[in-house]
């Protein structure tokens, strides 16, 4: 049974047990779900709409994962095959053709092949297996995209090795290759000693943070394992949640569409893992010489001199234009991918390991989901390939992994550094050797590791790497708590510190003979906290700064030779596809920081540029003074087509002010010098629980559908901004069986294009703060919802025992506006308190200084006011001190932020039995106030009081 993303059931029946066996999970019935008696399979949905899987075997679970992300991502899938294919063009039109170009060159379709025909029979039948699914769901997925239509296309069909070029196709470009071109560029304009000048995070490769705590450092005395895959955003995602479940396995994690199983992040109840880029250098480019024979073929020079190479032409078809020729050679290093034509300009080939050895490392997928320990999964990473990555793993029982996965071979270290010629056989790579692969153990006394693609672990294997900044800040800030919970995680995720700002502001704050309005600029940003908050000025003037110098820095005589009219980047010399690696405005702004600090300039030099940097924005500030970060620093996804979602939806949806900058953790990536908007962020968040995987969090920048128009295209975006998680589910007894629908794409005709998405139930919402209480239970504050809650709220505050609430004679709808009124103002917040997943209390928070309470009392610096409505507690609920216990939570919750000093609460003057719990916690009678609701009687609890001072 399947269904659309779209089309879920409210009041859909709860869904029978997990499956039997090894899968199940701790405390989940064992039972067999209707799909696994049937040896078909089931697709369940949570209240995000992300797909849970349960099939009698894998192999039905392969079709069922093909057939799931058919439906869901369809337009995604199909403009992935058409990459693969080098058939974009077809109706994308010319802008794609450079890409076509390429991979067709490259031969990407060919070595998917190659390599598919190498694969272990049963790992290519569960491939296979995949990629019927997708064909079998790809006609009714299609129905529902509107991008089909809008380009005239049908769906095509997915040959078996069709994942294994989705997955070249989308890593061949991982290890930048062509920063290699640039550092030729360098090496001829500017010297040979200056080939490094600029050697930091290359354009799309860096930014991705890993970390994990050993049971030493948490709540629970289990690892964590924690992070954000860092690429350049897409829209639909590059990442899917989902789980997987038979028998043999039951794993949730965050797949790539178009593949298989879950290869970089996943968890399977008995051990975790995830990943960053090694940032090794694993592809090599060859300079060649050819010539055209006399029957029209092409020789190569190689060691042993000439000989003939493979040669043959292909047309690219190009929607709205004529078709165009593409000659695609291949010599014994690799196939030429730069110039071609004999005698003609320079001849570049490309050689990397799935081409030469016909492996990328795919059986490895299928064991993973079988993994049970660290063990396994350090076992099956010995076959990893491509693309090569730092590894966290850590299981159940306390066990951990820290190593680097895949493939480099052996070969001369200039090989890493730039284009070699291919007839010197001094720069042969040799044969079926590879580089020894870095592992270490965790720390066991500090009890955590870090990845952030630095130059750590896999620093033998590259040759640039991303700053040390972001793995240094996660360190900083995991310190040495040992009570780290999956929550509490979110405030790593989000840092935005940018430690790489600080040679500018050195230079800023020595920089001579300023303008009373430059020092004011100067004074302003020395006192900054150095943090790129959304709602920061500072951050922009930072960054205005930032692009000034890195302005003045491309105009100066010493770098005149890679800028202006000289700049790689408008040579003709090199395919178009390769301009973002050869660009030197980007180049100068990345590397910013060590230009800054290295003999580029004398200090003279470098304090004379920054203080005219500082004049010019000075003056600019005058007139234009700095908005907040977020609203020029916007996400700006890449899309195969622009946005098709239905009239009235906001256009700015997509494209969302965030915090955060390159070298922050919270590393959303622009390009110092160019633009303040960015292409490059967290892919995905996620937070593996290996005490409880129920307790697991994540969230990607949209949404579990690619569909314009759903519930569920981009639900997950209000998390993902503020860096919020989603829960984990994992009893299927909390999610949505689905059933079989066709439907329309035309938004006029499809309720799913316009129908808001269905409520979240309270217990599946994600917390603010969480607590376990002894004796009592776990308490969780999750947001209140008003027009998912109004029913709830209004049964809890019409009762006799809330009379003192005020709202005795309040309807329904009269209480969801005021919660509705409550949600729209960012001063006041309502919350549900939730007991072991049950609503037990209604607790709200506001500033007093923008409240009537606080006409009524002087307001102190760290006044902050709460209401509390405790529900009653029947049945098992009605337990001693149930009130204390949850004012226990609330209480740390408020005093969990240090801005909070004092609490401040004021109860119904004849409400005694509230104002004598108040005294018995702690707080400290006030005087009574009127307000014209009620005689309140102040009451305040402070720090102090509770020892906390």
């Amino acid at each position: 049974m399947t269904a659309d993303v779209d089309r879920e059931r409210p009041g859909a029946r709860p869904a029978e047990g997990p499956v039997e066996g090894q899968g199940a999970q701790p405390g989940e019935r064992p039972d067999r779900g209707a799909g696994e008696e049937s040896g078909g399979y089931e697709l369940f949905r949570d209240d995000w709409g992300i797909p849970h899987l349960r099939a009698a075997d894998a192999l039905t679970l392969a079709r069922a994962q093909g057939h799931a992300t058919a439906l869901d991502r369809a337009w995604q899938l199909e403009t992935e095959r058409h990459r693969v294919l080098g058939t974009s063009a077809s109706h994308l039109g010319a802008e794609a053709v450079d890409w076509d170009r390429f991979v067709r060159r490259a031969r990407i379709a060919d070595t998917a092949r190659r390599c598919f025909d190498r694969l272990a029979p049963e790992t290519a039948a569960w491939v296979t297996a995949y990629a019927d699914g997708v064909n079998e769901g790809l006609a009714e997925g299609a129905e529902q995209a509107p991008e089909f239509a809008a380009v005239g296309l049908a769906p095509g069909r997915w040959e078996p090795w069709t994942p294994l070029g989705v997955w070249l196709s989308t890593h061949i470009l991982f290890a930048g290759f062509p920063t290699k071109l640039w550092r030729e560029e360098v090496a001829r304009r500017l010297g040979e000693d200056r080939m490094t000048l600029f050697a930091t995070d290359g354009p799309g490769t860096a930014g991705s943070n890993g970390w994990l705590l050993t049971g030493a450092r948490t709540a629970t005395g289990a690892p964590l394992l924690a992070g954000d895959p860092h690429r350049f955003i897409e829209d639909p995602g590059v990442y899917q949640q989902i789980r997987l479940a038979c028998p043999e396995f039951d794993v949730v994690g965050l797949a790539v569409p178009g593949i298989p199983g879950i290869a970089h992040f996943g968890h399977t109840g008995h051990v975790a893992w995830a990943i960053t880029n090694a940032m090794a250098d694993y592809q090599d480019l060859y300079r060649e010489r050819l010539r055209r024979t006399p029957d029209g073929g092409v020789e190569a020079l190689g060691p042993d001199g000439w000989y003939r190479v493979h040669a043959h032409t292909e047309t690219i078809e190009v929607a709205g234009a004529d078709p165009e020729q593409v000659e695609v050679i291949e010599t014994d290093r690799g196939p030429v991918i730069i110039g071609g034509d004999p005698g003609a300009g320079e001849t570049i080939s490309l050689r990397h390991p799935p081409r030469v050895t016909g492996d990328l490392g795919f059986d490895v997928l299928p064991a993973l989901l079988r993994a049970r320990t660290v063990a396994d999964v350090d076992t099956a990473l010995d076959r990893w390939v491509e693309p090569v990555n730092v590894v966290l793993a850590a299981d159940t029982a306390g066990s951990t992994l820290h190593r680097v996965a895949g493939h480099v071979p052996v070969r001369p270290y200039a090989n890493r550094l730039r284009v070699v010629p291919a007839e010197d056989p001094a720069y042969a790579w040799r044969e079926g050797e590879t580089v020894p692969l870095p592992r270490t153990e965790v720390d066991g006394s500090a009890g955590i590791a870090v990845m952030a693609n630095e130059r750590g672990l896999a620093a033998p294997l590259g040759v640039e790497f991303a700053p040390q900044h972001r793995a240094r800040r996660i360190r900083e800030l995991l310190g040495t708590d040992t009570d780290w919970t999956p929550d509490a995680q979110a405030a790593v995720h989000t840092d935005t510190r940018l430690a790489s700002s600080r040679p500018l502001l050195s230079l800023l704050a020595w920089a001579p003979g300023l303008g009373p309005a430059a020092e004011r600029l100067r004074d302003r940003l020395l006192r900054w906290d150095r943090h790129m908050d959304a709602d920061s000025t500072d951050a922009t003037l930072y960054a205005r700064l930032r692009t000034d110098v890195v302005h003045r820095l491309a105009a100066h005589p010493a770098l005149k030779g890679v800028t202006g009219a000289d700049d790689p980047w408008r040579s003709a010399a090199h395919p178009a596809l390769f301009r973002p690696w050869l660009a030197a405005v980007p180049r100068i702004g990345y590397a910013l920081e060590s230009l800054l600090t290295v003999g580029l300039l004398p200090y003279e030099d470098r304090l004379a540029l920054v203080a005219a940097s500082a004049e010019a924005v000075a003056a600019a500030a005058d007139e234009t003074p700095p908005a907040p970060w977020g609203e020029l620093h916007r996400l700006s996804p890449w899309q195969a087509l622009p946005d098709l979602a239905p009239d009235g939806v906001d256009a700015q949806a997509i494209r969302p002010g965030v915090a955060g900058d390159h070298d922050c953790v919270l590393s959303t990536s622009s390009v110092p010098g160019v633009t303040d908007l960015f292409a490059r962020g967290p892919a995905a968040r996620y937070v593996w629980d290996l005490a409880r995987r129920e307790d697991s969090r994540w969230a990607v920048p949209f949404g579990a559908s690619g569909v314009p128009g759903s519930a569920h295209h981009r639900d997950q975006t209000p998390l993902w901004v503020r860096g919020a998680l989603a829960p984990v589910v994992t009893d299927w007894n909390l999610l949505h069986r689905t059933s079989h629908h066709r439907t329309s794409h035309r938004p006029e005709e499809n309720p799913a294009m316009t129908v808001a998405p269905e409520p979240v139930a309270p217990a599946l919402r994600p917390a603010v703060h969480e607590q376990k209480i002894e004796g009592f239970g776990t308490v969780r504050l999750v947001p209140v919802d008003p027009a998912a809650d109004a029913e709830l709220l209004h049964g809890w505050v019409t009762e006799e025992r809330a009379r003192f609430w005020g709202m005795a004679d309040h309807t329904r709808e009269q209480v969801r506006e005021i919660y509705e009124f409550v949600d729209s103002l960012p001063t006041h917040h309502a919350y549900l308190a939730l007991r072991d997943g049950v609503p037990a209390a209604l607790f709200q928070t506001y500033e007093p200084d923008a409240d009537p309470v606080g006409e009524c009392y002087d307001v102190r610096p760290g006044d902050f006011g709460v209401h509390l409505l405790i529900a009653p507690a029947e049945g098992e609920g009605a337990v001693k001190g149930y009130t204390d216990a949850l004012l226990t939570a609330f209480i740390a919750y408020v005093f969990s932020d240090p801005a909070h000093v004092r609490v401040i609460v004021e109860p119904d003057a004849r409400n005694e039995k509230a104002i004598a719990r108040m005294v018995r916690m702690g707080f400290e009678l006030g005087p009574e106030i009127r307000k014209p609701e009620k005689t309140a009687r102040l009451a305040f609890l402070t720090r102090a009081a509770l020892g906390l001072a």
